[in-house]
């Protein structure tokens, strides 16, 4: 192997990794940043690197999603489904294709393309990107209620499937122009979504019991399901599925699951996944050439905006009204359509088919995930405060540590910096309303350890180790819960002054607090109000706006609103 080589890609790590914090300071998505390292270390750029292997390339690129998708589907929890599972789905396959077809008929205007080639240019960029919506909703700060966060990280995991078949049916009939292309590419989506689907579910179970049962090095656990899951995905593949949405139902499965050494594999597998994400950027930046690009930038702008504009806006409201999202909802959804890897690695295709076309098809691609990173990514965490779909996130802790011995069952060792105004006056460790499970191991303080007693008194800059269980997070962060969120999002400033039960009558509610509520019937329980709101799938955070008066979903349980905030209005919330 040539030196070389090697340390010119480790160096473009090295300073991917470098710059990553302009990503925060800049408001730009630490991907773009990754893609521009590349095209600098480029044959056009200073670097120099000549690099043209679109084989390399497809495989890396494939193998670094299927690592991403991953990682993404064991930090999606099942009770997202319940809201997000039928919306995505949808959004997925026929908003895909309506995309597609919009896009589509835009380049046959803007590129002089024939007919199918300018669909195919429509396929390739119909998809959003789920490296790109997992690393923007995970990494800025935002905690977005459940209905908005459910349906995009579904959606993007799922909807590759649908722009693989647009894109390998028009390339055979690009290449034929045969109508049995058609049912044959038809054929192909129903092995796609239906092998893919089958083996994730199995082979998350699968993979759940294999990890349970194995008893390995701590450090080997993380190595087991990543190797597992890329024998999985290609598996998946080599049966004509989609490996795409097997691996990531696979995830899905297994983190849905009790295994064994969980928060230690999610540990290493964020590590992973942003390996993947650097090191397939980085590959894609290095292929394309900016100069070639010139010439293409005011048609390929152009329709980047009908893609960000009209096309992906259409495509949401349309297949997303009828399950109860609100206008503010669905304006945001519309502007997540992020693209980002996939149109690129789809853009691959057509240069391995051979077709006259491919290199302008490529360029295309390339440009328009640019304009979406530049122009959607750098605005998202912006765009989610203006539209007000903010929830307060729940307190977790700095540091999550599997205790992996029988004696210990599901216990885990956590850590909590004690911070805020809260903890500015010392509290004894017996008045901090711990969980009934939970038992302080001790505290940190001043590079010392302090054996725990009742009447020790913890303060701000304290770190308080404690054992529990994960399923009393939520109880843990409210009792530990000391660093105060933005005024907008603080508990009394969002939910309101008052907590009610969710099954509590409007009419009892307006004889304790002397409001009248004329437009619904006072035998109505708070909860039925939200699921007439919602149409049946509320989450935390929904409104019901009732004359001066606004019920905020504080707590669900599955489809039922168990606690409610009832919030007196100065001025009117945004419409809905």
């Amino acid at each position: 192997m040539d030196p070389t080589l090697t340390l010119i890609g480790a160096s473009m790590l090295v300073i991917s990794i470098l710059l990553s914090p302009l990503s925060s300071r800049l408001g730009m998505p630490v991907l773009l940043i990754f893609l521009g390292v590349g095209m600098l270390m480029g044959e056009d750029g200073p670097g120099g690197i000549r690099f043209d292997n679109f084989e390399v390339a497809f495989f890396v690129g494939n193998l670094a999603l299927a690592v991403i998708l991953l990682d993404g589907g064991m930090r999606t929890r099942a009770e997202t489904f319940r809201v997000g599972l039928k919306p995505a789905l949808v959004l997925a396959s026929i908003g895909v294709l309506m995309t597609a077809v919009i896009c589509g008929a835009v380049a046959y205007w803007l590129f002089d393309l024939n007919w199918m080639t300018a669909l195919l240019m429509g396929a390739l960029i119909s998809s959003t990107d789920a490296a790109a919506v997992f690393s923007l909703l995970q990494g800025r700060g935002l905690h977005l209620n459940e209905r908005v966060s459910a349906t995009l990280e579904i959606e993007s995991g799922s909807n590759d499937p649908m722009a693989i078949f647009l894109t390998l049916m028009l390339l055979a009939l690009v290449e034929t122009g045969s109508e049995s292309s058609v049912w044959g590419a038809v054929l192909l989506l129903v092995q796609q979504f239906g092998i893919g689907a089958l083996l994730g579910v199995l082979g998350g179970r699968a993979l759940a019991w294999l990890v349970n049962r194995s008893h390995l090095l701590p450090a080997l656990y993380p190595l087991l399901v990543v190797a597992a899951g890329m024998a999985l995905f290609s598996a998946a593949n080599g049966l004509g599925g989609s490996g795409f949405l097997a691996v990531y139902l696979a995830g899905v499965v297994m983190g849905n699951r009790q295994v064994r050494m969980m928060p230690m594999i999610l540990q290493a597998h964020d590590g992973l996944a942003w390996f993947a994400q650097m090191s397939l950027f980085l590959i894609l930046g290095l292929l394309v050439k900016p100069v070639d690009m010139l010439p293409i930038a005011g048609s390929a702008l152009l329709l980047s905006l009908v893609l960000i504009l009209f096309a992906r806006p259409l495509a949401v409201f349309t297949t997303l009204w009828p399950f109860g999202f609100n206008r503010r909802e669905l304006t945001f959804i519309s502007w997540v359509g992020l693209r980002g890897a996939v149109p690129i690695v789809l853009a691959l295709f057509p240069v391995m088919y051979g077709l006259p076309e491919a290199q302008l098809l490529f360029n295309i691609a390339f440009f328009v995930v640019l304009i979406s990173l530049v122009v959607q990514g750098s605005s998202l965490a912006g765009f989610a405060r203006w539209l007000k779909l903010e929830v307060p996130a729940p307190t977790e802790p700095y540091r999550r540590l599997p205790l992996d011995i029988a004696a210990a069952g599901d216990h885990e060792l956590m850590l909590f910096p004690l911070r805020g105004e809260r903890w500015g006056e010392p509290r004894p460790l017996n008045r901090l309303n711990l969980p009934e499970r939970a038992a302080v191991a001790g505290i940190f303080r001043d590079r010392g350890c302090i054996a725990p007693s009742p009447e020790l008194e913890v303060q701000e800059g304290d770190v308080l180790a404690l054992f529990a269980l994960s399923e009393n997070l939520v109880e843990l962060g409210h009792a530990l819960s000391g660093r105060q969120p933005p005024q907008h999002l603080r508990e009394r400033a969002f939910f309101g002054d008052f907590v009610l039960n969710g099954d509590a009558l409007l009419g009892d509610v307006e004889q304790v607090y002397g409001i009248e509520f004329d437009e619904l019937p006072p035998d109505l329980s708070l909860a039925e109000c939200f699921a007439r709101r919602t149409k049946g799938h509320p989450v935390v955070g929904d409104r019901v706006t009732l004359g001066p008066v606004s019920l905020v979903a504080r707590a669900t349980d599955a489809d039922s609103v168990t606690k409610v905030g009832l919030k007196l209005e100065d001025s009117k919330p945004p419409s809905a």
